[in-house]
């Protein structure tokens, strides 16, 4: 402490030695040398067996920038049974020096200190029969975060910046990576795991943001990671070969994985995840185990990467790998014997994005992006005349499960400006936050100019699978007589939906096949099916025919879809 009266053998805090190496060096094999809130400009040489603990790794601070720099500089050197926790060490910049540096390290702890400006946050040259621990570190403003040589540490729930690469392997190196988290936040070039001819376990680390690879491997095992690319902007997330790759999650990149052909063998990859990359493969074929799939995190702009409930990552990782509950584990960063416990949430759908509105003719084309949940309802559309409005149920003009749909303004209407928001709804009824609102600026007389539509069109009917119904969308480019029919998968007519006159437009029809609806319909209730409530599962056929006002056919069309129970 900077307040004691250096004497020693500095026994308290009113005799405390001004200086971490003045205690050190009077200390004995088994000591704990305790250190109290302040900056100490010193490098640190520690002795077998002594334990080294700060006030707080905000509060308690090892600064060495001021020293001359020489090669192998180091802030902090640990040898064996060595403990050190709780300091803030400023190294000398992110281009030079190794922030603690762990020499032999057997038996050694290095825990819960934050390591800025230096070329390495930690390095371990520790022997290779030796283990090390490196645990809850926080590491930044670095080129390398940790980097291991000769050793078969142990490294975990580390918080890494780094500036090049996030985790290195060097030569005759067998670490364990768990639950570390790597972050890459405006830098190129960079990789998050870097390996050279070493034998690694890496298990349930995250990967985040941005660089060139997300995890470059040879050898090694990799089982429950995410490698989670911010924008599409990581290069490749796993590049090598031999390596045995289980149950991760691989997303945001431009390829998923690319196989090294000269680097080895190719990797075993089987019950992993990956989601919107440019190319999911690169010299590689994959095989069923593996899926392709939003895999519906809570939150990963927070880095939180819990699965929802319906996430299709749940269960899905290799049945020979367990969870903690001792289920089949999941795919990604909270599965597996190294994930955790906790409750699934079942949270509302991402809001619809990229909405667009084009106007022509007397129709409003709107579209969006389509939502990927695997929970995902339908979209409800909402319009109004002013903007910013608030969207609720007396604004909805349209349940919509497609991406797109056409509002059929009225044929006379004031120069007037419409507004439009959509939301998403899941299966269980949750209802996304808005889109963002689009404006459409209507300009003509006050009678409206004719709908002019391209080609006639027998949509595909949504939901799809439906119970208890579904609506079937069709467009005509000319008036006619319109025949709708529902026929079961025998040839046998279920239901004639729309037997009449209609003029050019789009259209949408409810199918809704119960018992009291069909009372309405014209062929009763003994229907041809041979039931007479509701209607069986299975495959049903929809057929539009249209004839011309001169009774010619102009357009026929048909599609199929599916009642389930």
């Amino acid at each position: 402490s900077h307040s004691g009266s250096n004497t020693p053998p500095y026994t308290s805090w009113a005799t405390a030695a001004d200086s971490i190496m003045f205690a050190i060096n009077i200390s004995v094999f088994g000591d704990t040398i305790y250190v109290a809130n302040g900056i100490y400009k010193e490098r640190i040489d520690m002795t077998p067996g002594l334990t080294l603990i700060g006030a707080g790794m905000d509060s308690c601070i090892i600064d060495s920038r001021d020293f001359l720099f020489v090669n192998e500089f180091y802030s902090i050197q640990v040898v064996d049974d060595c403990n050190i926790s709780n300091f803030s060490v400023f190294t000398q910049d992110i281009d030079h020096g190794n922030g603690i540096l762990i020499e032999s390290g057997v038996n050694s702890l290095t825990t819960n200190c934050k390591i800025q400006e230096a070329y390495n946050g930690i390095v371990i040259f520790s022997g290779n029969q030796n283990k090390p621990m490196i645990s809850q570190n926080l590491i930044l403003d670095v080129t390398d975060g940790i980097t291991s040589v000769f050793a078969q540490s142990i490294i975990s729930e580390n918080i890494i910046y780094p500036n090049e690469d996030g985790l290195v392997s060097q030569i005759n190196s067998s670490p364990t990576y768990i639950n570390n988290t790597i972050v890459f936040v405006d830098v190129n070039g960079s990789i998050g795991f870097r390996d050279f001819q070493s034998d690694s376990k890496l298990k349930n680390n995250l990967f985040y943001g941005q660089g060139s690879y997300g995890i470059w491997t040879y050898g090694d095992s990799l089982v429950n990671n995410t490698i989670y690319g911010q924008n599409g902007s990581w290069g490749v997330g796993i590049i090598g070969a031999g390596s045995d790759i289980r149950n991760n999650n691989v997303q945001n990149t431009g390829t998923g994985l690319f196989y090294d052909t000269g680097g080895g063998s190719p990797p075993v990859f089987k019950y992993n995840n990956l989601w919107n990359n440019q190319t999911n493969f690169q010299n590689f074929s994959s095989d069923s185990t593996n899926i392709f799939s939003n895999p519906m995190f809570v939150n990963p702009d927070s880095l939180d990467f819990h699965l929802q409930m319906y996430s299709p990552l749940i269960d899905a990782g290799d049945p020979n790998i367990l969870d903690v509950d001792g289920s089949r584990s999941d795919i990604g960063l909270w599965g597996g014997p190294y994930g955790g416990r906790y409750t699934y949430r079942d949270l509302a759908p991402k809001p619809p994005s990229n909405l667009t509105a084009v106007y022509d003719s007397g129709l409003v084309l709107l579209r969006w992006n389509r939502n990927t949940e695997a929970d995902f309802y339908h979209y409800r559309v909402y319009r109004d005349t002013v903007p910013d409005f608030i969207y609720d149920t007396t604004k909805i003009i349209a349940v919509v499960a497609d991406t797109f749909y056409y509002d059929d303004l009225p044929e006379k209407y004031l120069q007037t400006d419409y507004y439009y928001k959509l939301t998403a709804m899941d299966s269980t009824g949750h209802q996304s936050a808005a889109s963002e609102e689009v404006r459409v600026i209507i300009t003509g007389a006050p009678e409206g100019p004719p709908i002019v539509v391209e080609q006639y069109k027998l949509l595909q009917n949504y939901p799809n699978p439906f119970n208890p119904s579904t609506i079937i969308p069709y467009r005509l480019i000319e008036p006619g007589y319109v025949k709708l029919y529902v026929y079961d998968i025998k040839g046998e007519m279920v239901r004639i939906l729309v037997n009449e006159y209609q003029t050019t437009g789009y259209y949408e029809v409810e199918f809704r096949p119960n018992s009291s609806e069909r009372g309405k319909g014209n062929l009763g209730l003994d229907w041809a099916t041979g039931y007479n409530d509701d209607i069986a599962s299975g495959i049903y056929i929809y057929q539009i025919m249209v004839k011309s006002d001169r009774n010619i056919p102009v357009f026929t069309g048909m599609n199929k879809m599916l009642m389930i129970k």
